[in-house]
């Protein structure tokens, strides 16, 4: 399995599976031909101490998830040869004569594997804020209408009628013609008046309704996010100074 050196330094402590998706346990280390070409992974199955099984990866797969597939049963691998943990050898002549046997591969011409520099990687992570909006109710406006009672003053002119006493006198040629007699006697004038009258129209005046305007302002958010920190503990004397 040909593989690029991001994809080998990846594979340390990832989840190894048999040919039937059961976990076997996980990568340890690599070993490389002279070409660079994973060959073989060590695989801590944490029933052998301070050992780890060999398995090929001739035939191997990688998971889009990172785990890598040996199309061997549990049984096989964890029976197979192993190797001391952290162990910075490469494979002798020996070792993969066994492995050969075991997994019933046939021998290859050529130096030994070697250990693929590198070691276990870890992935630091961190939050980041993803800030959006949703609609929620915010109350609600409405029209309500009411009565009120007020006073309106206006004005409007009326009529009524008077009375003048007019004395008009009879001269000589009518009173042929005008009846004379004493006597007590009474007529009468029927007078009016005019006063106001009011009545009430109801009229409309105007239209009252609601319009809803969106309006957008800036709102500051505060929030906490989570960040992850990698410390390396390594031994005074195995540091290399830079």
């Amino acid at each position: 399995m040909r593989l690029t050196e991001q994809q080998v330094r990846s594979l340390y402590g990832q989840d190894v599976q048999d040919r039937s998706g059961a976990k076997i346990g996980s990568v340890g280390q690599v070993w490389a031909d002279p070409s660079g070409e994973a060959t073989w992974v060590s695989v801590k199955t944490g029933v052998m101490g301070h050992h780890e099984s060999m398995a090929p990866l001739d035939a191997a797969r990688m998971q889009k998830d990172g785990r890598l597939q040996v199309q061997y049963d549990k049984a096989t691998v964890r029976s197979a040869p192993s190797v001391e943990t952290g162990t910075n050898q490469p494979l002798s002549t020996e070792q993969l004569a066994q492995l050969y046997r075991h997994y019933q591969i046939g021998e290859q011409a050529g130096p030994p594997p070697k250990q693929q520099p590198g070691g276990p990687e870890m992935v630091r992570s961190e939050e980041r804020l993803r800030v959006g909006t949703e609609s929620e109710p915010a109350g609600a406006a409405r029209l309500s209408k009411r009565v009120v009672t007020e006073n309106v003053q206006t004005s409007v002119p009326v009529e009524h009628d008077e009375v003048t006493v007019v004395h008009e006198p009879i001269l000589d040629a009518d009173r042929a013609n005008v009846r004379a007699g004493i006597g007590e006697e009474q007529r009468e004038m029927e007078l009016r008046a005019e006063h106001p009258v009011v009545a009430k129209d109801q009229v409309p005046v105007e239209r009252v309704r609601l319009n809803k305007d969106e309006v957008v302002e800036e709102q500051p958010v505060n929030a906490q996010v989570r960040r992850e920190l990698v410390d390396a503990d390594v031994p005074e004397r195995a540091r290399r100074n830079r």
